[in-house]
């Protein structure tokens, strides 16, 4: 383990690199007074006791709770995507099998054309050449039956997705369209303070959606405290997850997500339209009400129908519906993301103090990883690796806050 944190506090992953640190650096000789291992000694450590290796994370966050670095804290959480072992030229979706098929069939056609002519050229010249033709094809034909061997998979796959070097590596989008890299969805909720990371998770999942909850109860529990702020970027707005938080004593604050189909085609979105509580009722850009005419269940969630039915005499009726009557849906929870929104104009500075306080870290650990990122394979080792980076990061600002004294006395004590 002290040869891990030495490693990682030092930009050095590589159990090799590590192996030869060993041998060579007089500090790292003084640390393992002398001892040597080989990198197969040195990988295994970290495969076979991941487990206790995520816990020494947990306990350095516990140690800083000690010392009461996140008194009052606001915690932000964001995701990053993080590069695994597995080439994009090594994992596969079905349109991806189909569009490789293709150029292989492609391919083949075009060899057969080759031996046709060739055919028609000197004996000698078309038998050589015909050889080095049919050697190409029977290789093509090898990769088509790979090809339908990995589209046999990736049917039983629930993702529709395979990767061949590390089986729980998935392909997601990093930004701009049709960018994308095979690797990890790493999560992580970081205060506000001392920018100190308090609880992380990779995941496979390429979205952040689902993962609010998760991440502000670990949070929480690592912090040890009943109430928390927490603050996330449109990404996480998912209706059920911060209910899910309120009623678990946290308050999360994260935008709504500035996309409706009715806006892009120029008419009135849901927001032009204003609730009035007192007697649940819609307030429509023409002043007129829609009520309430009945609730019925989707995707388990209770939700009341409202409209009005004097709407195809209204002269703002092209700009609001394309159908008889405007008709909207309202959650029977939807009061509770009503209140954080109202919450979140009250205080646009909070939006500010997650973008300063989480993407810091993500940007540290990538400049550190530096271009592979994750050395190891399948969520399980890759989690692993990940808490080793952020046990070094946390290390680190723990010395630039304390000092390498006022630390050395925090653990000791």
């Amino acid at each position: 383990l002290k040869i891990y944190i030495y490693g990682y506090l030092n930009r050095i992953q590589s159990s090799r690199r590590l192996e030869r640190e060993a041998e060579r650096n007089v500090e790292l000789m003084w640390l393992t007074e002398r001892l040597a291992p080989d990198f197969k000694t040195i990988a295994d450590f970290r495969k076979d006791n991941g487990k206790a290796i995520r816990s020494v994370c947990r306990q350095f966050v516990i140690l800083c709770r000690n010392l009461n670095l996140f008194s009052d804290s606001i915690i932000a959480i964001d995701g990053s995507k993080f590069k695994a072992v597995n080439n994009r030229d090594r994992n596969f979706t079905q349109a991806k099998v189909k569009a490789r098929m293709q150029q292989v069939e492609q391919s083949i056609e075009r060899y057969l054309t080759a031996m046709d002519s060739a055919d028609r050229a000197m004996p000698e010249v078309a038998v050589a050449k015909a050889e080095r033709l049919k050697e190409k094809i029977e290789t093509l034909k090898q990769q088509m039956q790979k090809l339908k061997d990995i589209e046999t998979q990736l049917l039983q796959t629930p993702d529709k997705q395979i990767s061949l070097t590390d089986p729980d590596a998935r392909s997601m989008s990093v930004g701009g369209r049709g960018s994308g890299t095979v690797g990890y969805n790493v999560q992580t909720a970081v205060d506000d303070q001392h920018h100190l990371i308090v609880a992380h998770e990779v995941t496979n999942v390429g979205h952040d959606r689902g993962q609010l909850s998760n991440m502000e109860k670990q949070a929480r529990d690592q912090i040890g405290t009943e109430s928390l702020n927490v603050v996330a970027d449109r990404g996480y707005y998912t209706g059920t997850e911060i209910v899910a938080c309120e009623q678990a004593g946290i308050s999360p604050f994260v935008p709504k997500p500035l996309t409706s189909s009715s806006k892009a085609e120029g008419r009135f979105g849901k927001q032009d339209f204003l609730y009035v509580s007192a007697s649940n009722e819609y307030r429509c850009p023409a002043e007129q009400l829609l009520t309430k005419r009945y609730s019925t269940w989707e995707d388990g969630m209770l939700m009341h129908v409202y409209w009005f039915s004097g709407c195809q005499s209204c002269a703002m009726h092209k700009q609001c519906t394309t159908g008889k009557e405007r008709r909207l849906k309202r959650w029977e929870h939807e009061a509770t993301l009503d209140s954080m929104q109202v919450q979140l104009e009250h205080d646009p500075g909070k939006m500010k103090v997650r973008r300063q306080t989480v993407e810091h870290p993500f940007g540290t650990l990538k400049y550190w990883m530096g271009a592979t990122h994750f050395l190891t394979r399948t969520l399980s080792r890759v989690s692993t690796e990940m808490s080793l980076h952020v046990l070094a990061y946390n290390l680190k600002r723990m010395m630039s806050i304390l000092g390498i004294k006022g630390l050395l006395e925090a653990i000791k004590a």
